[in-house]
């Protein structure tokens, strides 16, 4: 059933309704893994909602998602450096099916550009710039799905070399 968030599905519902939607969808389709992960996200959002007192917008729910992608990014280091990869392997599938309800992550390219962007703009000339370069890279990469540790890394080679 899912194939993707096509633009047309995306701007009639939101990025909650479809959640739930697919939640329905992976039961009847007896996707177990699948219902899994989306009924984990669910709650998570649900429990966002119930802190700030209101519905959520796509934007504060594509924040939730990426904080449950950079987790389980974590947990799979964690795995992984421990011998477990049962566990890393549950956890990628899991990071998967959350990405499919985020927009594409930026490329290598993308990064770059936008760090050398940034550095131009602040006029960054060393380390102790890095926290105004990120913020401004990040800025430049808003509405993409932009690894943090890959700015981070990308911003770290510009200043330094």
């Amino acid at each position: 059933m899912n194939a993707g968030l096509g633009s047309n599905r995306l701007k009639v519902m939101s990025l909650l309704d479809q959640i739930v939607a697919d939640i329905t969808a992976a039961m009847k389709a007896k996707e177990a893994d699948r219902l899994s992960t989306l009924r984990m996200v669910k709650a998570t959002l649900m429990n966002r909602k119930i802190e700030k007192g209101s519905e959520l917008t796509d934007e504060e729910v594509q924040k939730a998602l990426q904080s449950l992608v950079k987790q389980r990014k974590d947990s799979i280091d964690q795995y992984e450096k421990a011998g477990r990869a049962e566990l890393a392997a549950k956890e990628a599938a899991e990071v998967a099916v959350i990405e499919e309800y985020l927009p594409v992550a930026a490329s290598a390219e993308e990064i770059e550009q936008a760090v050398a962007d940034a550095v131009a703009a602040t006029g960054a000339t060393s380390m102790k710039d890095m926290g105004l370069v990120m913020k401004a890279a990040l800025a430049n990469l808003a509405g993409k799905n932009a690894d943090g540790k890959a700015v981070s890394e990308a911003v770290k080679a510009k200043l330094n070399g």
